[in-house]
This record gives structure tokens, sequence and C-alpha cells, in this order.
């Protein structure tokens, strides 16, 4: 006996076959760029903790001033109190970022995540107005358009970080998650700006469009110190949080609305992007943390 089979069935079935195979490559190539990213993190948060954490160890704070001009003021007791806390809130970041974002951390241990969401909240409030204060009150490098730029990322940490917890309180756990992820990205500003300074330096075979031999001097003291560099350095002040923002944002809507095709598209589009990353994780690490923990 022959069973027929309708070719609508038949069409309809091979479509969610499709969709199926989409999400899966969709949700493979987020949770790999989450990975690569905690890992550059966390890479950065040790030479943070080493380098600064060990020479509050070893007792000199002067030594702060090496790669952050200002970084310690003899006499200044609250912009370096201000600064410290800008540090160590820095890696306490990154550290319960990793966490918080775990899936598996998540649903296992619900309460740890909600602790743990207090302090990744709190954190990211303290750094964001350490930087205002370090900005405008202590004195910082670049120009004004970086210092704006630094601005705004800092009232959009503190703006993703109020929503989350309001939507967290009220219980609309689908709408907290969003903007958790939204205070993830703009949160990362200044990691990702010297992953993507990295990644041009590494791209241009050195450093673009200044002297070589005061990279360190110039990039640190001097942002604006060279005009194809310093423009580089002022429109990526903005963009470092607001372009992984935008990403997010075409992330969550093809995760919604989109198709097979729209999420196969988004997928592949991750996976450059995560290279690109990874390219600059890499290049930044040997470059600029690893000789320094």
């Amino acid at each position: 006996m022959t069973t027929y089979v309708s070719p609508v069935r038949c069409e309809f079935a091979r479509g969610l076959e499709l969709n199926s195979i989409a999400d899966t490559a969709l949700q493979s190539a987020a949770r790999l760029w989450f990975l690569v990213a905690v890992i550059g993190q966390l890479v950065f948060a040790i030479y943070v903790a080493s380098f600064y954490g060990g020479a509050a160890v070893r007792g000199d704070l002067a030594g702060w001033n090496r790669l952050m001009p200002h970084g310690h003021v003899p006499g200044d007791t609250m912009g370096n109190f201000t600064v410290a806390m800008h540090l160590l809130s820095g890696v306490i970041i990154v550290a319960c970022g990793a966490l918080q974002f775990s899936p598996g951390v998540r649903d296992l241990a619900p309460s740890f995540h909600r602790w743990n969401g207090r302090v990744y909240l709190l954190s990211a409030c303290a750094i964001s107005i350490a930087a205002l204060y370090m900005v405008w009150v202590r004195g910082s490098v670049g120009n004004l358009a970086q210092h704006l730029a630094i601005s705004l990322n800092a009232v959009l940490i503190m703006l993703c970080a109020a929503l989350a917890l309001r939507y967290a309180l009220a219980g609309k756990f689908a709408v907290h998650r969003r903007w958790a992820i939204r205070l993830f990205m703009v949160v990362s500003g200044v990691w990702f700006f010297r992953v993507g300074l990295m990644l041009l330096v590494f791209l241009t075979s050195g450093p673009a469009g200044f002297d070589p031999q005061a990279f360190q001097r110039q990039w640190e003291a001097h942002p604006g110190g060279s005009r194809e560099m310093g423009a580089f350095l002022t429109y990526w002040s903005f963009a470092d949080y607001l372009l992984p923002l935008a990403v997010l944002e075409i992330y969550l809507r093809i995760q919604d609305r989109a198709g097979a095709l729209g999420r196969f598209a988004m997928a592949a589009g991750l996976f450059i992007l995560t290279v690109a990353m990874g390219v600059g994780i890499l290049a930044a690490t040997t470059g600029m943390w690893l000789p320094l923990i």
C-alpha cells in the first residue's frame, strides 16, 4: 500500500528543517562570539589586576603613571581613590559578566545569578561615575570630542543598568535580559577600543599615521598627536560602543522576525566579526597586555 504525501506537507517540513538549521547556526555564532569576547576580556582583566594591582601591592602607586597619565597624583586623595575604584570596577565587571551571561549559571544557580547581577550593575555604575570624574575633574588624555564620547558611554551604561534593574524587579525577564545584554556591550567599550585599535595596527602592519617609535607615548598621552590616527581615535571613541550596540540591535531583530536566509546571513556576519575581534584580541594581548602581566 502506497502512502500519499502531499507536496505542500513536504515543503512545510523542509521549511521547518531549514529554520531549525538557521536557528542553530545563529545561536552557535552568537555563543562563539561571546566565548571569544569573554576570553579576551579575562586577559584584559588579568593585565589590569597584574599591572595596576601589582604596583599597589608593592606600594609603587606612581607606577600607574607609566601607562595612565594622572594615574596617581600625590596629595589628591579623592582623585586617586576614583582611579582605583575605576580599575577595580573594571576587573569586577569582567569577572561578573562572564558568569552573569552564562545560561548554565542562570538556570542552575538563580540566587547566585541575582546577587552577581547586583554586583555587576553596581560596578557598572561605579566605573561610569569614576570615568566622568576622571575626564571632567581629574583630567584625562584626548580631545573634547573623545571626552564627550566617554561621557556618552558612561550615560548609556547607567541607563542600560537602570532599565535592566527596572525590568528585573518588574518580573519582565525577557526584556530585562535584553537590557542586560545592551549593558554588556556598552560597558565593554573601553575594551572594544583597545581591541579595535590593535586590529587596525595589525591590518596596517604597524601604527597607522604616527611615529612607531613614539607609539606608546602618543597613544597613551597624546591620542591626537597625528592627523590620521587622531581622527581614527576620535571616531573610534564613539564607535567602540555604538557599533557593537548597533550589531546587537540588528541581531535581536533578525532573531525575532527574520526568516532562515536572514538568520544565516547574520550568523555569517557574526562569524566574520568574531574572527576580526579575535585578531584584535591576539594583537592586543601580545602587543599590549601580555608583556605587562
